[in-house]
């Protein structure tokens, strides 16, 4: 491990707007500011918004420059990532702007069934032949429908055909009202945080002419999450940090996969 990593890890340690607690911490003593993120950390009450799997936090950190009404934690198993956001918030005084090391599994471990308003997941691993790692599968939307509000949106970017078709089947499949979806986000007519905030590697799809494809959905609870049953071509190219895509179709049925 570089010093460079090292000296990250030491410097989110010390960074006020950082969270992270092992897991034997948590089973035995729980976290103090669950259900009171607003009260003991933001002094308000507005709406709490996630960015799962955040990188380096540029989405959390625009959004958070964009909309002062709004709190914003940006959520990754990744220290050194999570650095870059969390020293930009620091230094230029965003106190609605948050960071949390940990998996998205124990989510449920640091906020109450409600606390959250929206979710955003900003080009996560399309997860091709593991459904059950897709950040958009059922088996993630129930854990998302009991940290949101009543009527909490879910909002996915992504680069990968493969994600935005699944993502999209999916949500209809278990009848979720759709509010905003587009296959070119950047030839639509979405305004706003949507494209104005480009991360570094967003841009990068850009300069490859990829296009960003976005929905937004409510996420409703359901007594029984349904998978579809179609079948969906792999994306035919390799990404950043990715394992190569492409070669075949995949049938979304590998039900017991199980997460790690």
């Amino acid at each position: 491990m570089g010093k460079n990593k090292l000296q990250k890890f030491a410097d989110i340690t010390e960074f006020g707007n950082v969270f992270q607690y092992p897991f034997s911490v948590l089973k035995e003593k729980g976290f103090d500011m669950k259900g009171k993120w607003g009260e003991r950390f933001f002094g308000n009450g507005n709406p709490i918004v996630l960015e799962l799997g955040c990188g380096k936090g540029e989405y959390t950190v625009g959004m958070a420059r964009n909309d002062k009404e709004k709190n914003f934690i940006g959520v990754d198993i990744k220290g050194a990532r999570i650095w870059s956001g969390a020293k930009e918030a620091i230094e230029t005084g965003l106190a609605n702007a948050a960071f949390l090391r940990t998996s998205i599994e124990l989510l449920p471990y640091f906020f109450e069934e409600g606390e959250v308003a929206e979710i955003w997941i900003t080009f996560p691993d399309p997860q091709m032949k593991k459904t059950r790692k897709r950040l958009t599968s059922t088996v993630f939307l129930e854990r998302y429908a009991r940290l949101l509000k009543p009527g909490g949106l879910v909002h996915l970017k992504t680069d990968s055909p493969f994600l935005f078709k699944y993502t999209s089947e999916t949500v209809k499949c278990n009848g979720l009202k759709v509010l905003a979806e587009t296959e070119d986000l950047y030839n639509s007519e979405f305004t706003g945080a949507i494209t104005d905030i480009r991360t570094f590697y967003e841009q990068q799809w850009l300069d490859r002419g990829f296009k960003i494809k976005y929905i937004c959905f409510v996420c409703e609870p359901r007594t029984v999450y349904t998978e579809p049953d179609i079948e969906i071509e792999f994306d035919d190219y390799r990404s950043f940090n990715r394992s190569r895509r492409g070669g075949g179709q995949i049938k979304n049925n590998d039900s017991n996969d199980n997460l790690s």
